[in-house]
């Protein structure tokens, strides 16, 4: 006959531990509480709670700094695109100021080359397309019939002659320049007064921004690079007087009585906004 035993009552052990761990911080929260020197109890928690002390205190001061920086930080960035949108609002400004000081210059440049011709009556006009390429041989400009204008009007700006209006509109007209491959000039050295004739070139204006000229009479070789080629009083479509530009390159023909060369522009066809156009054509016999 088997005798039944009796099952023992464990607790386990998770229980056992958490209840020593209870009894141990009631310890120590007494011991402290009380301020009991130099007991035991006093002592541990020194070594216990100190320096989870100084760790919390050093977190602390971690997530305090941290966060900190991270105010500085936003504060930056906002700083740094505030600015950001005042270094656009100046360069809009200052580009503003150039372009504004450019068109200033054009038209002083327009005002002074008015001053140089106060015998003819004139109207300014903004180019506003062009033809293909780098240069302008034929543009179209913003005035027309209605403003006076009319075909074989001469037009000029920076220092001198741009060309000729070939076709007219009501609000528009068509100018033809001097560099032009059609077009064909009667010209003047200032100094002698003898004749030459100016041919429009693209190809030399392309390679050295020159155009060419020939048929001039230079005796005694008075004349040099440098003079300066003006529209000639024989001119069918041009009035006389109007500067075209300035000898770059002289040479004696093989008949040993004229001479030819390049010429430089007076005015900067790479660069035209505003034109002058003259309300007074050339008169037949004039």
């Amino acid at each position: 006959m088997k005798i039944k035993r009796k099952p023992k009552h464990t607790v386990p052990t998770k229980y056992i531990l958490l209840t020593l761990t209870c009894l141990c911080v009631a310890l120590l929260f007494a011991s402290f509480t009380l301020n009991i020197s130099n007991s035991p109890l006093n002592t541990l928690a020194g070594y216990i709670f100190v320096p989870m002390q100084k760790g919390l205190n050093v977190v602390g001061a971690f997530c305090a700094d941290k966060a900190d920086n991270l105010k500085s930080l936003r504060s930056v960035m906002q700083e740094n695109e505030e600015l950001k949108a005042q270094v656009d609002a100046l360069t809009t400004d200052l580009n503003t100021i150039k372009l504004e000081q450019y068109e200033l210059d054009n038209l002083r440049e327009l005002l002074e080359l008015d001053k140089r011709y106060p015998s003819y009556e004139k109207v300014g006009a903004r180019v506003i397309s062009k033809d293909g390429g780098n240069w302008f041989a034929t543009f179209l400009i913003d005035k027309g019939s209605k403003d006076g204008i009319e075909k074989d009007m001469n037009v000029i700006a920076g220092s001198g002659l741009v060309g000729i209006v070939i076709d007219v509109g009501p609000n528009f007209a068509k100018v033809r320049s001097i560099i032009d491959d059609a077009t064909n000039i009667s010209g003047a050295t200032l100094t002698t007064t003898d004749y030459c004739i100016i041919n429009g070139n693209l190809q030399t204006m392309n390679e050295n921004q020159v155009i060419e000229f020939g048929g001039l009479k230079n005796d005694d070789d008075a004349v040099a690079a440098g003079e300066q080629i003006v529209t000639s009083n024989i001119s069918d479509k041009y009035l006389p007087g109007i500067l075209i530009g300035y000898i770059q390159q002289l040479n004696r023909d093989s008949n040993n009585l004229t001479c030819s060369g390049t010429l430089t522009p007076a005015v900067d066809f790479e660069h035209l906004e505003e034109v002058l156009v003259i309300l007074e054509k050339k008169q037949v016999g004039e």
